[in-house]
């Protein structure tokens, strides 16, 4: 089972080794990943850094159990995703993993509240959803529906949502894409805070160079290829980033 694979402590909450995805479209075979070792630690913050079709969403999808590698081991503890069945993935999503994505997802008849409680019903130990409305700066706008909201306040909801269930990995698809700068601000610093307030293991794809600068690491791809994984140095807090 893919279940409490973290409770002893021992090594990294999630790592990966030689892995790869290839796709087959019609006669034609494309490498998404091409042996590719990564790992991510306990309340870490890590940047996924790459051009379109470098393999960052292909590696985030499989880190999150909503993909399967081709060859390769994917670890979350001692325990195996890339032997895990249907069940033990969906099981290990539910309870482990929170995702964010560049669009909402939000239900637009449900308030934000509402969109939250979604995910809370389900799980096992959750968050109040008006407390991480709260977190998330949100606590005057429980009652919204989605369409009184804005971009960035709709994206702080999806990211309420996904940690609600009090995941231990926080996995975030350029969820700053469809966003303006300022707000894209906003929601950096969103993230950030739930990294730091809730010790939620955090990885972050992105485009975006300077964004970077917020990880504690920063991991390039290019061509399905990690290309460096290195310790940022110079760290600067999200509202300090300029693009």
């Amino acid at each position: 089972m893919v279940l409490d694979a973290v409770e002893s402590g021992r090594g990294h909450l999630l790592s990966c080794s030689g892995l790869t995805k290839v796709y087959q479209m019609g006669e034609v075979f494309v490498r998404a990943l091409d042996g590719v070792d990564f790992s991510l630690n306990r309340g870490e913050l890590v940047v996924l850094l790459g051009a379109s079709g470098s393999g960052k969403s292909t590696l985030l999808n499989i880190l999150g159990g909503l993909d399967t590698p081709t060859a390769g081991s994917v670890w979350y503890g001692e325990q195996s995703l890339d032997l895990a069945g249907d069940d033990e993935l969906t099981e290990y999503r539910r309870r482990h993993v929170g995702f964010v994505f560049q669009f909402y997802n939000l239900i637009p008849s449900l308030t934000a509240r509402e969109n939250v409680e979604l995910v809370t019903e389900i799980a096992e130990d959750p968050l109040d959803p008006a407390e991480v409305l709260s977190l998330v700066g949100l606590g005057d706008r429980l009652d919204h529906f989605p369409a009184q909201l804005s971009g960035g306040e709709q994206q702080r909801v999806a990211i309420a949502r996904a940690v609600a269930k009090r995941p231990t990995l926080l996995l975030c698809d350029e969820p700053t894409g469809a966003l303006d700068y300022a707000t894209g601000i906003v929601v950096l610093s969103v993230i950030e805070r739930v990294n730091e307030e809730l010790g939620t293991a955090t990885a972050l794809i992105t485009h975006n160079a300077p964004i970077a600068r917020m990880a504690q690491r920063v991991v390039t791809l290019a061509d399905g290829r990690v290309q460096s994984d290195r310790v940022v140095m110079d760290r600067a807090r999200s509202q300090a980033i300029r693009w």
